[in-house]
């Protein structure tokens, strides 16, 4: 399965927030079924970046997210973050061929 979690960030913090989705991508990386992580900026859009992170399943997901080491790195990034839906699952793992 994978995340995506959106950010909104304005240019004068994306220096810094640069540095704190790293230090959250090696706390994530250090959890039990991380696969591996990327951050990006929108191409249109410099304001809005996507962390996109994959693992072997949802719960090693939702595990890491529990993590003390993950909530102390992931809180200066998830201040970011937009409200919607970011986990989901491949076709194959849902059950479906769609």
């Amino acid at each position: 399965m994978f995340a995506v979690t959106r950010l909104r960030v304005a240019a004068d913090e994306a220096e810094a927030l640069a540095g704190q989705v790293r230090a959250l991508l090696d706390a994530l990386a250090a959890r039990p079924g991380f696969v591996d992580g990327e951050v990006g900026a929108a191409a249109d859009d410099p304001g809005l970046w996507a962390l996109v992170t994959r693992w072997d399943g949802v719960g090693a997901y939702r595990r890491a997210l529990s993590a003390y080491e993950v909530k102390v790195a992931g809180g200066p990034v998830w201040v970011h973050a937009l409200d919607e839906p970011g986990v989901y699952l491949p076709p194959a793992d849902r059950g479906t061929d769609a």
